[in-house]
């Protein structure tokens, strides 16, 4: 945290080899008290159970079963455990170098993209409010460490919406493979691919925002700039250590060259901006740029849980019924509760929704799936609690309920403020479809926003 990367004092204690398989976490025995945080947020919170107590007495260890690499676990990447790990033996896998190395290549051009949950969190490694959203000082920052574009995720969101919601639509109709799960959050993907492969098709084929922005960058948008594919590398700015992972999936690459070439969390943003001295307070706000950043108050609640699944019913119910929402704000899907369920009267039909954050409350209602006793026509899962804004890749809330609120209350305030509030509204995004992607669920949408 503070940068000391050596040490001059010498360590007598025999050192254990740090693990570095994982694309998301790096674990350090060698500084770990055996408190036990890990271990608990890993079975009671998160219903994992990846970490347990080995040996006994001096020798007692915190490590997987049969001390196997974190790579050769059912580890879904969520970083909840170094959340909580008060002495950095459990840390971000950092990818601070390669983006700098790809910022020095005069052969490339670098575009970045921001997620939503990141603008309300990273001014707090800035003594900035908690909460406050520190967007236009944000993109300021990037722009003179020399990114050749800033673009938004939400734009990235935005698309989602609107194949999800065709997707969601269709399978209402055809009354197949319901209930729909989104497919935003990758430690909650893989958490379902490994623990309920009975239910993956289940799982939106909807890519993330993350990998939705990544296609259209190094397809339709490198196109119109004439830029080959190989020589674009787009950097996203994430809350999220399993977005990660999300990138190097083979489904996220085109002949090897990833869609998302690399992801940095909030924190190690943080770092990239101390490194250059830049005095963050002191920026003027600046904004993204066109096409690819602007957006909807939709997508901005993306960051919050319950955010997809509101976003996600503004769009649904205007194509569905055909009319006009007067009021946008379902607040049924609202709040950090552990299970959100919300009855929307969609033109007669009672459309049953349902919202989990934390993989050990999606359990409960995997369990009850499984069992055939849902009643839900869709869920939204978030592996983190209060979703994307407590992150493993955040700065650190320590479980303080009212830092998660008011980081939620900051990206519903900005959804407010926006002229637009739907995703079908996005004039872009309408010009997106018209010129490139021909409608919803076409055959091109299909091979590059789905899976």
């Amino acid at each position: 945290q503070l940068g000391v990367s050596y040490i001059r004092f010498e360590n007598n204690k025999p050192q254990i080899p740090i693990d570095e398989s994982s694309d998301c976490i790096v674990i350090d025995k060698n500084k770990c008290i055996l408190c036990g945080d890990c271990v608990r947020t890993c079975e009671e919170i998160q219903g994992l159970g990846i970490l347990d107590f080995a040996y006994r007495g001096s020798k007692m260890q915190v490590m997987p079963a049969f001390d196997r690499k974190m790579a050769e676990t059912a580890c879904v990447g969520c970083g909840q455990c170094r959340v909580v790990c008060p002495t950095g033996a459990i840390t971000i896998k950092h990818n601070i170098h390669p983006v700098w190395e790809a910022l020095a290549d005069k052969n490339t051009r670098v575009v970045v993209q921001i997620a939503p949950a990141v603008r309300v969190a990273v001014g707090d490694k800035f003594g900035i409010p908690k909460g406050e959203n520190s967007l236009g000082k944000l993109v300021a920052a990037l722009r003179r460490m020399g990114f050749d574009e800033i673009y938004d995720t939400d734009f990235g969101a935005d698309l989602t919406i609107m194949e999800e919601s065709k997707e969601f639509l269709e399978r209402v109709e055809s009354w197949e493979k319901l209930p729909l799960f989104t497919s935003c959050c990758p430690a909650w993907v893989k958490f379902c691919e490994q623990k309920y492969p009975e239910l993956r098709a289940n799982i939106s084929t909807c890519r993330s925002p993350q990998q939705m922005f990544g296609s259209i960058a190094k397809t339709y948008w490198a196109e119109k700039m004439g830029i080959k594919r190989e020589n674009l590398i787009v950097v996203s700015v994430m809350p999220c250590l399993a977005k990660k992972f999300e990138c190097e999936r083979d489904e996220f690459k085109t002949n090897g060259d990833p869609d998302v070439n690399y992801s940095i969390s909030t924190r190690e943003l943080a770092a990239l901006i101390k490194q250059t001295n830049i005095n963050f307070m002191q920026l003027e706000d600046e904004d993204f740029d066109a096409p690819l950043g602007e957006s909807t108050g939709a997508a901005v609640i993306f960051g919050a849980t319950g955010g997809v699944m509101e976003a996600a019913l503004r769009t649904a119910y205007e194509i569905h019924t055909g009319k006009t929402l007067d009021n946008v704000n379902f607040e049924g899907v609202r709040g950090i509760e552990n299970l959100k369920e919300a009855t929307i009267d969609v033109d007669g039909f009672e459309l049953k929704v349902a919202v989990a954050h934390g993989l050990g409350n999606a359990r409960k209602l995997m369990n009850e799936i499984r069992a055939g006793k849902s009643k839900y026509h869709a869920i939204e899962i978030m592996a983190c609690p209060g979703g994307c804004i407590g992150g493993g890749g955040q700065p650190l809330h320590h479980g303080d309920s009212s830092l998660l609120k008011a980081r939620t209350r900051a990206l519903y305030t900005e959804d407010s403020e926006k002229s637009l509030r739907k995703s079908h509204q996005n004039p872009y995004i309408i010009s997106l479809y018209e010129e490139f992607l021909g409608k919803p669920m076409s055959e091109r949408a299909h091979h590059l926003l789905h899976t």
